[in-house]
């Protein structure tokens, strides 16, 4: 198992994930294993020690449980806007430990998009123009967040200051939030951007973006690219 995520997660030389560590243990499995520690509210600083590790499976299961936490902090009933605060700091001074898709994809939106839903976004912004293709993800994924709570400007802003990114992943994360975005918000504002913006957006950000359109959409939007 361990070498089949190796090479699912590209942990090989010349890959994104080069150097890091699997010992094979799937998220379905992970997320049951942290589900007595999920209320147990373990000490912030322990976990971010934890965040260190360099296996991908502990650090997996360490966001995880930090994107479960933030989210509680969130809800009314539970509300802790410190915790919120507190666990958006250690996020974003651990981003070199988040470094791979599915952390990335597990945590971003309840941890980031969670912390800026009622603040300012500028946050994103410097992620977005970072080198690190894993501080872009982070915020594009953030923003799944606000689509969920019925906003997508940020969306829209982000994804066009990725048009000419070299990163497959950065299409994909790109693309799959216009589609939600699309979905969720509104479709007309989709359209409207991808008739601004289908001509040059990479490939596979164009057809993320559109996979629930009907056939021939698809292929109006697709012949932009030809």
């Amino acid at each position: 198992m361990a070498e089949i995520l190796a090479g699912y997660f590209k942990l090989g030389p010349g890959g994104y994930g080069h150097g890091d560590q699997m010992i094979g243990v799937k998220l379905s499995t992970i997320r049951g294993l942290i589900k007595p520690f999920q209320r147990a509210d373990l000490p912030l600083t322990e976990l971010e020690e934890a965040l260190h590790s360099p296996i991908h499976e502990h650090r997996l299961a360490v966001l995880c449980l930090l994107a479960d936490r933030a989210a509680r902090s969130l809800k009314p009933r539970t509300a802790n806007p410190d915790e919120v605060t507190a666990i958006y700091q250690l996020y974003l001074r651990s981003t070199a430990y988040i470094n791979n898709w599915d952390l990335v994809d597990c945590s971003a939106s309840e941890v980031v998009g969670g912390y800026l839903l009622d603040k300012p976004r500028d946050d994103l912004y410097t992620l977005i123009r970072s080198a690190s293709l894993w501080e872009r993800r982070i915020a594009l994924v953030a923003t799944h967040l606000f689509i969920r709570a019925g906003e997508s400007a940020d969306t829209y802003a982000l994804s066009a200051l990725v048009l000419d990114d070299r990163e497959d992943l950065i299409h994909k994360a790109s693309g799959w939030m216009l589609r939600e975005a699309g979905k969720r918000v509104s479709e007309t504002e989709l359209l409207a951007f991808l008739d601004k913006h289908a001509a040059v957006m990479p490939r596979t950000m164009l057809r993320y973006a559109i996979e629930h359109f009907a056939p021939e959409v698809r292929k109006h939007y697709l012949a932009f690219r030809r």
